[in-house]
């Protein structure tokens, strides 16, 4: 996959401008889907994590500490994913020792090692996969703009470094669908880390009148990577992220490799990693989901994940119930959504 333009996270410049009309038209389809496409309804509560942009912003860490939250209150979650990257289209259940990256997916495999997970292009066939599965609560990652299955909670989730970037849709730049249409559908803002690229879509969730929260991504054990000297890669969709976050541990960066998010790993690159971390005498750390999309390739695929070591990060809400009253925000609104239809 390639990566995203860079002007996308700039202001908008000779190169935006040109794709504007384009950037209407494609934001015109995307406001008919979110205002027309016929929701299908879902026999369990279901709560969308979404980003307004393409690229990462958080949502499979927020969709875990979800999933946390929810067996916390006596819930039995299920994630349901599209199964980005992978080759297999029927509604499939996620079985982390039969399937790999090349099938479902790099994040499905995160998320079926900690709850039942269905990836599925159709959502609604997923979705049933899992009710049938017997989960009390179906968690969303991504899929907001497809507006398939009705949400009973959908949670916008942004990057605080990174925000909405110069604030035009595909393919001029990164939103998704235009920010205003995208709000009026949101539930609530989840704005992950620190900066202040995110004041533009938090001022728009203020004047839509949905709630802001804000989380920080933080290493599990801190104290495992001090002062040692590191060799770091992630393809991810915002590697300087997971990069920042390895050197506020203490390590030692002595080289960094950003490849695009979902990026499939060739031979040259895997041994290229392992040759060089080799000669300094470097650890290896990347993230979960890179460890993940490696595991089943061929070549020397293999040595790299026996050697690698994953960064593993939590979300930790600013505030503590955070995820409580989104669970509890959610059960209520299915409960509404029940009784009106059994009327």
């Amino acid at each position: 996959m390639t990566s995203a333009p860079r002007f996308w996270w700039a202001a908008p410049d000779w190169r935006a401008w040109p794709l504007y009309p384009v950037s209407q038209l494609y934001g015109s389809i995307a406001r008919a889907r979110l205002e027309g496409a016929p929701r299908v309804p879902v026999a369990r509560p279901v709560i969308c994590v979404g980003n307004p942009t393409v690229g990462g912003a958080g949502k499979t860490p927020t969709a875990l500490a979800l999933a946390d939250a929810a067996r916390g209150a006596g819930l039995t979650p299920g994630f349901l994913s599209r199964g980005h990257g992978g080759r297999l289209r029927r509604p499939t259940r996620v079985d982390p020792s039969r399937h790999t990256a090349h099938d479902v997916g790099d994040e499905p495999l995160l998320l079926a090692a900690r709850a039942s997970t269905v990836i599925a292009r159709d959502r609604a066939a997923g979705a049933g996969l899992l009710v049938e599965d017997r989960v009390d609560l179906i968690i969303m990652d991504d899929g907001f703009q497809s507006a398939a299955i009705r949400f009973d909670y959908a949670l916008m989730v942004v990057d605080a470094e990174r925000g909405i970037g110069n604030g035009h849709v595909l393919p001029g730049g990164p939103l998704r669908a235009p920010l205003r249409d995208q709000m009026r559908h949101a539930t609530a803002l989840l704005v992950i880390g620190d900066g202040i690229a995110a004041e533009p879509i938090i001022r728009a969730a203020g004047r839509a009148a949905k709630p802001v929260f804000e989380a920080r991504l933080r290493p599990i054990d801190r104290d495992r990577f001090k002062d040692r000297p590191c060799l770091a890669f992630a393809a991810i969709g915002h590697p300087d992220k997971f990069f920042n976050t390895l050197r506020a541990t203490g390590a030692r960066i002595a080289a960094t490799f950003g490849f695009a998010d979902h990026h499939v790993f060739h031979d040259k690159e895997v041994a290229g990693l392992l040759d060089l971390a080799k000669r300094d005498h470097l650890e290896i750390v990347t993230t979960a989901k890179d460890l993940a999309r490696l595991k089943g390739a061929g070549g020397r695929a293999p040595e790299l994940v026996a050697k690698a070591v994953v960064l593993d990060v939590v979300l930790r809400p600013d505030n503590a119930i955070m995820f409580k009253t989104i669970i509890g925000q959610a059960m209520e609104a299915f409960n509404k959504r029940r009784l009106s239809n059994s009327h």
